[in-house]
């Protein structure tokens, strides 16, 4: 009976994608409480408001709440992308070692929404906030990733397979994802400057102490040396001949990189409008998704044994 609740590999890989799915839509709900105004809609935290576990029917407290239920929703999700990699068979450690992060991970970014409400969307916690859910997300798309490595003939210390590309190209992927992270950071230094406090109407909220022009700026420098980085990685890929693979997602990491540009020029220039802005977090959060799959994508994939329990697994 006990051997029934077990998974396979592309049942557990199915898991994983669904892990990633529910990280990446609790940043676009944040999203959407700060650009609506309902980051304190629930004053209180964990409660709602004093002596109310549920919110009012007003609208800022329903959008924050809901916002609250999602993240519980997703705690579960990552508790059970740790249960299904106990019960993966093979049984791998790497992948549960992973999942185990995004529980704590989940657990962080709950105490951290708590401190958030608590100091008044104080913004230096509310970026730290999104910056924790990035963070999550990229533990979720390796999570992602090596599910999707092949089970086999453990592979003799340190060995796999051969690389998709050469190490130079592989070295811009490393750089493409720390400049995408930069250009990121600068982006919540704009949100932190710009009009969405998070707050309704009436309520102060402390703002960063840099002019929203200059800080756009900065941020959109940045953007045009991750265009010029991304272009030349891609470049060198294909003259590499690299695998249909790499080179799809560099094609979707260059669609998802020109369609954010665009949402940011329109939202700038059109004063922030709330349903641009949230856009805008979604885009982002696509962005840092597509450019951690395209690096990945460059790395050699692995095997690894398979282990009766209570044997050790060789990692290749």
């Amino acid at each position: 009976m006990h051997a029934r609740f077990t998974l396979s590999p592309a049942t557990y890989r199915r898991v994983t994608s669904l892990a990633l799915v529910a990280l990446a839509f609790i940043v676009v709900t944040g999203g959407a409480v700060r650009v609506t105004g309902s980051g304190l809609g629930c004053p209180d935290w964990p409660t709602c408001a004093k002596g109310r576990i549920v919110a009012p029917l007003e609208t800022h407290a329903l959008i924050e709440f809901v916002n609250r239920t999602v993240t519980g929703a997703v705690s579960v999700m990552v508790i059970v992308a740790v249960l299904a990699a106990l019960r993966r068979r093979p049984f791998r450690r790497d992948l549960v070692w992973l999942a185990v992060g995004l529980v704590f991970g989940v657990v962080g970014q709950i105490v951290l929404g708590g401190l958030v409400v608590l100091f008044d969307l104080y913004p230096p916690r509310v970026l730290g906030h999104f910056v924790v859910s990035l963070i999550l997300v990229a533990d979720a798309v390796v999570l992602q990733h090596r599910a999707g490595w092949a089970d086999g003939p453990p592979a003799a210390p340190g060995v796999g397979t051969a690389p998709a590309v050469d190490a130079e190209v592989r070295r811009l992927g490393s750089w493409l994802v720390v400049w995408a992270a930069v250009v990121l950071a600068l982006g919540t230094v704009v949100t932190g400057s710009g009009p969405h406090a998070g707050s309704n109407e009436g309520q102060f909220v402390e703002r960063l102490p840099f002019a929203l022009r200059d800080a756009a700026r900065l941020h959109a420098l940045a953007v045009w040396v991750l265009v010029a980085l991304t272009l030349l990685t891609v470049w060198r890929a294909r003259r590499d001949r690299v695998p249909p693979d790499v080179l799809r997602r560099g094609s979707v990491l260059l669609s998802v990189m020109f369609a954010q540009g665009a949402v940011g020029y329109v939202q700038y220039f059109t004063k922030l409008p709330p349903l641009l802005v949230a856009l805008h977090i979604a885009g982002a959060t696509a962005l840092w998704i597509a450019v951690l799959r395209f690096r990945l994508g460059l790395a050699p994939s692995r095997s690894f044994g398979s282990r009766a329990p209570g044997q050790a697994v060789r990692v290749a």
